[in-house]
C-alpha cells in the first residue's frame, strides 16, 4: 500500500475538479463574501435594475442634448464667421474709397494732382492687398502654367513656345490659391 501525501488546504488550493486562482506575489486580498440570493428576492434585483436603467437613460438623454447643444453652438459660430469673414478687408478699403471720392470731389483739379492723388491712391490699395497676402500673377517672360494661367490665344514669336508674351489681365493669388488667373498671350514658333 501506498501511502499518499497529507494534503493540507492552506486555503489558495482548489478543492479537487476545480481551476486554482492564480497566487498572488504579496500579501492576499480576503474572498469576496459570498452574494446572497436568498437576501435579496427577485423583486428587489428587479426594482434596482430598473433605478439603475432609468439612471444610464437619463445620463444619456443629457449627454446627447449636450452634444446637440455643442453641434448647433459650432454651426452659428461658422455662419458668424461666414458672415463677416470679410470685415478686416472691408474696413481697410473704406480708406481706398475715401480717398477715390475725395479725388472726385475736388473741383479745380488739374490733370496732374489727379494723377498724383489716383497713385496715391493706387499705393494704398497695394499696401491692403500686401497686408491680406493677395499677390499679383504678372508672368511675361515665364512658362504658361494652366493652373495660374489663362491663355486668351497664342502668337507667333521668336520667344520659346508656351511662353507667355504678353498679359491681358494681372491674375491674383489669396495666399497661395489663385483667385482670378491672368490672362495671357502664349507664344508659339514660327511656321517655316
Amino acid at each position: 500500500m501506498q501511502e499518499m501525501p497529507d494534503t493540507a488546504h492552506d486555503g489558495n488550493e482548489a478543492p479537487a475538479g476545480e481551476l486554482a486562482a492564480p497566487r498572488s506575489q504579496g500579501t492576499q486580498q480576503p474572498a469576496p463574501p459570498p452574494a446572497t440570493t436568498e437576501a435579496t428576492g427577485p423583486e428587489e434585483r428587479l426594482k434596482k435594475a430598473e433605478l439603475a436603467a432609468a439612471e444610464h437613460h437619463d445620463a444619456w438623454l443629457r449627454a446627447k442634448a449636450e452634444a446637440d447643444n455643442i453641434r448647433k453652438r459650432a454651426q452659428a459660430d461658422v455662419a458668424i464667421a461666414h458672415k463677416f469673414a470679410v470685415e478686416n478687408i472691408t474696413t481697410e478699403l473704406l480708406a481706398v474709397k475715401d480717398s477715390l471720392e475725395a479725388a472726385l470731389a475736388a473741383e479745380n483739379a488739374t490733370a496732374k494732382s489727379l494723377n498724383s492723388g489716383v497713385e496715391l491712391t493706387l499705393r494704398q490699395l497695394k499696401s491692403v492687398f500686401e497686408k491680406f497676402n493677395v499677390a499679383e500673377i504678372c508672368p511675361v517672360g515665364q512658362k504658361f502654367d494652366p493652373h495660374r494661367h489663362q491663355a486668351i490665344s497664342t502668337m507667333e514669336s521668336d520667344a520659346d513656345p508656351n511662353t507667355v508674351i504678353k498679359v491681358l489681365q494681372k491674375g491674383y493669388l489669396l495666399h497661395d490659391r489663385v483667385i482670378r488667373p491672368a490672362l495671357v498671350i502664349v507664344a508659339k514658333s514660327r511656321s517655316a
